[in-house]
């Protein structure tokens, strides 16, 4: 039992699909197999288009991991197999390597050069090389427009590029999040009285949301913490570099060269330039009680 795709997000659409192979293997006795890319494809065919993606490899991996999968298979996206035709990837990927009995694809399932083969295509294929196709159907997300339309990785990752991130987390069906090491800073915020945890997330192809002020919690070993992030420039200090600079909230302790996964819960507002370090102190209390607000709602 096997589906295939890039699955940027692992959203709820992504998961319908997961969840039909996972039920279609256990009812048959087979094994749900799932084989994915890496890089994303346009990375390799058009990379002056190539999207930001909603999950690093790593993050993909531990998503996949609770997915109740017998198999992920991640396959390296190189030129020549962007070049293989519909037909060659079935027969060279599909049947031969994988030995697919039944594929399980979303609705919007594109293969080949040039995306040229969709679900028609498989379900031709199929017919010849003596295996099933079954299609699963849309899952809705809600939208800026009011009108509900289907799920889509491009459209959670223009919710999360306008800073709609309940809109993002009803997409994914869990809170967008970003990670990163723990890192020194220039200790500016705990001279403030807000201390903060530095993060540096290492992989420029994850996507950020708009800077600004966010309500967030942070997965560290003892559990989840709440807290407020900085993302972005630092104006009120001329000359600082931007950063992503994580407050936890009642929490004492050393991060420094840890990684911590942030959730985002909601962005409080943008990043502005203050007249005074005074002035920032009083708006970074307001920030504290409204990410404390909105994380006991």
């Amino acid at each position: 039992m096997v589906t295939v795709g890039t699955f940027d997000g692992v959203h709820r659409g992504h998961r319908a699909v997961l969840e039909e192979i996972r039920q279609r293997a256990r009812a048959t006795g087979r094994r749900a197999v799932l084989v994915t890319f890496h890089p994303h494809p346009l990375r390799i065919v058009r990379p002056g288009i190539a999207p930001p993606l909603l999950t690093t490899p790593v993050e993909k991996r531990e998503i996949l991991a609770e997915s109740g999968l017998d198999w992920a298979i991640f396959l390296t996206f190189t030129p020549e197999l962007s070049r293989l035709s519909p037909r060659a990837f079935v027969d060279q990927i599909l049947v031969k390597e994988l030995g697919v009995q039944e594929l399980v694809i979303g609705y919007d399932h594109g293969f080949g050069k040039g995306r040229a083969g969709d679900a028609d295509t498989l379900k031709a294929l199929g017919r010849e090389r003596g295996f099933a196709v079954d299609v699963v159907r849309p899952v809705p997300m809600a939208s800026p427009g009011g009108e509900p339309t289907p799920i889509s990785s491009t459209r959670i990752r223009r919710a999360v590029s306008e800073g709609r991130i309940s809109d993002a987390r009803d997409g994914l069906g869990r809170p967008y999040s970003i990670r990163g090491v723990v890192v020194r800073g220039d200790g500016r915020g705990k001279g403030l009285g807000f201390p903060t945890a530095n993060l540096h997330l290492g992989f420029p192809e994850k996507l950020l949301p708009p800077a600004g002020i966010y309500a967030v919690r942070a997965a560290l070993r003892d559990g989840m913490h709440p807290g407020a992030l900085h993302l972005g420039p630092r104006p009120t200090f001329e000359g600082s570099p931007p950063s992503i600079e994580l407050h936890l909230l009642d929490w004492e302790g050393d991060l420094y060269g840890r990684e911590v996964r942030v959730d985002l819960v909601e962005r409080l507002r943008g990043v502005e330039a203050f007249e005074s370090p005074e002035a920032l102190v009083r708006q970074m209390d307001e920030d504290v009680r409204q990410a404390r607000r909105v994380l006991d709602s």
